[in-house]
C-alpha cells in the first residue's frame, strides 16, 4: 500500500467518527457553533499530526484525545456560560441517569425517587458537574470507552479516571436526589437534613 493510499484510508476512517465527535464535543461546550467549530479544529489538528498515529490502533480514541486536550486548551479558558442545545438527545441523558442508579448505597426510597424525576432533571445534573466528572461519565457511560481508553483521552491515570468515573456519578446521584427532595418525591434522612444546615452554618 503506497502513502497516499495510507492517507486515503486515514481520512476515510477518520470521518467516519464525525458524527459522535459532534455528539461529545457539543456535551463539552453546549454550544453548537462551538461544538462545530471544535470538530473542525480537531480534524485540523489529526490530519496535521497523521503521521503521529500508529496504523492498528484505536483511531477513534486517538481522535477523542485530540479533541478533549483543543477543548481544554480552547474553549475551557474562555468559560463562557454554558449553553444546552435542543440537539441533545434523549437517549444519551436517559444514559447518564442510568448511571446515577449504577452507585451502590441506594435504598428503594431514593431508587424510586431517581426514577420519579424527568430527563429536564437529568441535563440540569449532569450540566452541572465539572468538566472533568462530566467528561468521565460522559466517556464512560455514554460512549462506552473503557477506563484504559478514557485515561488515554483525557491524559490522566488510570486511577484517576476510576475515581472521577465514581466520583462522578455520585455526585450525579446526589444532586438528582436533591431535586426530588425539592419536589417532594423523596425525604431526606434527618441526619441528612441536619449534616446540611451544618454546612450553611459554616459557610455563613
Amino acid at each position: 500500500m503506497t502513502e497516499m493510499d495510507q492517507g486515503l484510508d486515514f481520512e476515510v476512517e477518520a470521518l467516519s467518527y464525525m458524527d459522535q465527535l459532534y455528539a461529545a464535543a457539543l456535551r463539552m461546550t453546549r454550544n453548537p457553533a462551538d461544538a462545530e467549530d471544535l470538530v473542525q479544529e480537531t480534524y485540523a489538528k489529526a490530519f496535521k499530526a497523521q503521521d503521529k498515529f500508529t496504523p492498528g490502533t484505536n483511531l477513534k480514541a486517538w481522535l477523542y484525545r485530540i479533541q478533549t486536550n483543543a477543548f481544554i486548551n480552547t474553549y475551557r479558558k474562555k468559560q463562557r456560560e454554558p449553553k444546552l442545545s435542543d440537539a441533545e438527545t434523549v437517549e444519551d441523558w436517559q444514559l447518564a441517569s442510568a448511571a446515577a442508579h449504577q452507585s451502590t448505597g441506594l435504598t428503594s426510597a431514593e431508587d424510586a425517587a431517581l426514577d420519579a424525576l424527568g430527563d429536564d432533571d437529568v441535563k440540569r445534573a449532569l450540566s452541572e458537574l465539572s468538566d472533568d466528572f462530566r467528561m468521565a461519565v460522559y466517556l464512560s457511560d455514554v460512549e462506552g470507552f473503557a477506563y484504559k481508553e478514557i485515561a488515554e483521552i483525557m491524559d490522566t491515570p488510570v486511577g484517576t479516571v476510576m475515581s472521577r468515573l465514581h466520583r462522578g456519578r455520585r455526585m450525579l446521584r446526589e444532586k438528582l436526589r436533591d431535586y426530588a427532595a425539592e419536589r417532594g418525591f423523596y425525604e431526606r434522612p434527618k441526619d441528612a437534613k441536619a449534616e446540611e444546615v451544618s454546612r450553611g452554618e459554616e459557610a455563613v
